[in-house]
């Protein structure tokens, strides 16, 4: 039997690495548009989403994984794997943290439940980490206590491409949304250190907002040496791109991965979203 299967949920983003793994398991998120249900990156790619939502000005809703879903899982893995480590979005943003815990005991399979405390490449970081400790021999417990911590390492900031869609998705409270568009605000979002979606800072437009963006790298990378930076987007490489420009004339050592947002993330952030994440030493 191998020793460790990894498990994660479709708001991770998948590189092409994880998606090619043996022992990578991926589990989908719902997305909801009436009464059809998509499964996140299967039944639904993020092009179809945005194309639905322009054609029915309908916010599509988003669902957790159904616990027989995970138990299906867990009872296939039994018969492979010695446990299993998994990886999942914010406890506080999603119930597929409790869903995967559930799913465990009732498989009676032994499951390392690892709470991000974000989404996105924030926990494609943490695969990526758990499984090259894997293979230089640590054991599944240690693994995950180091990856608790690491959780708690990660930063985030968030330019949302639809300011509507976060506020009708339960996201933003009707004041913080009405103010925004009395204002014309760019909002930069972030997810705290609870794993809770919080105003980071307003800022009067896109171009200052891109601006303390790019403060805030320079801060991470003055105060924790950072290598690496991911820049995730909603259908707006070209502005990904040119957010990578600006950070390697300043730092042209810097590795910057661009990716896109999963639809379960962009049900919510809507379509022009931005996103920068990367993990503190």
């Amino acid at each position: 039997m191998k020793k460790i299967a990894w498990v994660t949920d479709s708001t991770a983003y998948i590189t092409e690495d994880l998606k090619n793994h043996p022992d990578v398991f991926v589990m989908p998120l719902a997305i909801i548009f009436g009464d059809v249900v998509y499964e996140d990156g299967i039944s639904l790619t993020t092009e179809q989403l945005y194309e639905k939502i322009k054609q029915s000005k309908e916010v599509p809703k988003t669902s957790q994984p159904a616990v027989g879903k995970f138990v299906e899982l867990y009872e296939k893995l039994k018969n492979d794997y010695e446990q299993a480590i998994a990886i999942h979005i914010s406890s506080k943003l999603s119930g597929t943290l409790d869903s995967s815990r559930s799913a465990s005991e009732m498989a009676e399979f032994p499951v390392e439940i690892i709470d991000s405390k974000s989404m996105s490449y924030a926990i494609t970081s943490l695969l990526n980490t758990g499984i090259e400790l894997s293979e230089q021999g640590m054991d599944g417990e240690m693994i995950a206590k180091k990856l608790r911590e690491e959780a708690d390492k990660g930063e985030n900031y968030i330019l949302l491409g639809s300011l509507e869609q976060f506020y009708k998705g339960g996201r933003m409270s009707g004041t913080q949304f009405l103010l925004g568009n009395l204002l014309q605000i760019k909002p930069i979002i972030r997810i705290n250190q609870n794993g809770e979606f919080e105003v980071f800072e307003k800022v009067r437009s896109e171009k200052k907002a891109v601006r303390r963006l790019l403060e805030l790298v320079n801060n991470a990378y003055n105060e924790h040496s950072i290598g690496e930076v991911q820049i995730m987007h909603g259908n707006v490489r070209e502005k990904a791109i040119a957010l990578e420009k600006e950070i390697k004339n300043k730092y042209p050592n810097m590795n910057i991965v661009i990716g896109e947002i999963s639809s379960t993330i962009a049900a919510h952030a809507g379509e022009g979203t931005v996103a920068i994440i990367w993990q503190n030493k």
